[in-house]
């Protein structure tokens, strides 16, 4: 018998579930995913289901969590490893962590994640392409000091978990990018966490596709 649940919204669209499942996943926890759509008519269900009225949302053992970031931290307490074992290594996975999850408005606006449609030349507005080339700057960074392939060694961590929805993002709209970092990209579509996550994303039902996903503004450029 699962131990909780996990709420996640649409795996085709929401990069936030993306993050918490991962993260759960990560940390092997025993618990039932709960998908709720994220339609017009869906919303109050969403609303409902968690303490600030968004996913993901984590139950487990009786402990609550919500925010992808608390998620993260509650699961590498579940097991160890999750980030790096260096003090240093550490505190600079867990700051970008959070500059992702605190950041990059930009990018998020102009390229929303929709991982069954591509959209090559789209959404290159100026702040999407200055987040593009920080986010570049900090991949590029990390797998330099770890020897990668990803960004803090060869395991695939919670701050790879917290990218990962950028990784999609940049495979979608197809933005110019540094050879490293369509390496990195690469790395993480073919995880087998990412895989999963993909074939459940595009098995989802047709009812649930969302026009201001499949035709954004500005589509075709």
């Amino acid at each position: 018998m699962p131990e909780g649940r996990l709420v996640i919204g649409n795996r085709r669209y929401s990069s936030w579930s993306l993050r918490g499942w991962l993260c759960v996943r990560l940390a092997g926890l025993d618990v039932e995913e709960v998908v709720l759509p994220m339609g017009a008519q869906e919303t109050p269900a969403i609303k409902a289901a968690s303490p600030n009225g968004l996913v993901p949302y984590l139950e487990h053992r009786g402990v609550r969590a919500w925010e992808s970031l608390a998620i993260a931290e509650y699961c590498a307490e579940q097991k160890p490893g999750l980030w790096p074992a260096d003090a240093a290594a550490r505190a600079h996975a867990r700051s970008i962590a959070a500059e992702m999850h605190a950041g990059f408005r930009g990018l998020r606006t102009a390229m929303p994640m929709n991982l069954g449609r591509e959209f090559p030349g789209g959404g290159r507005t100026p702040d999407a392409l200055a987040d593009i080339a920080r986010i570049e700057a900090i991949w590029r960074e990390a797998i330099a000091a770890h020897d990668g392939p990803f960004l803090f060694g060869r395991a695939f961590g919670l701050a790879d978990a917290m990218f990962a929805p950028v990784v999609t993002r940049f495979l979608t709209w197809q933005p110019p990018l540094a050879e490293a970092t369509r390496a990195y990209a690469h790395a993480v579509r073919e995880h087998p966490l990412m895989r999963t996550w993909y074939d459940l994303a595009l098995a989802e039902p047709a009812e649930w596709l969302l026009d201001k996903y499949e035709n954004p503004p500005g589509w075709p450029a």
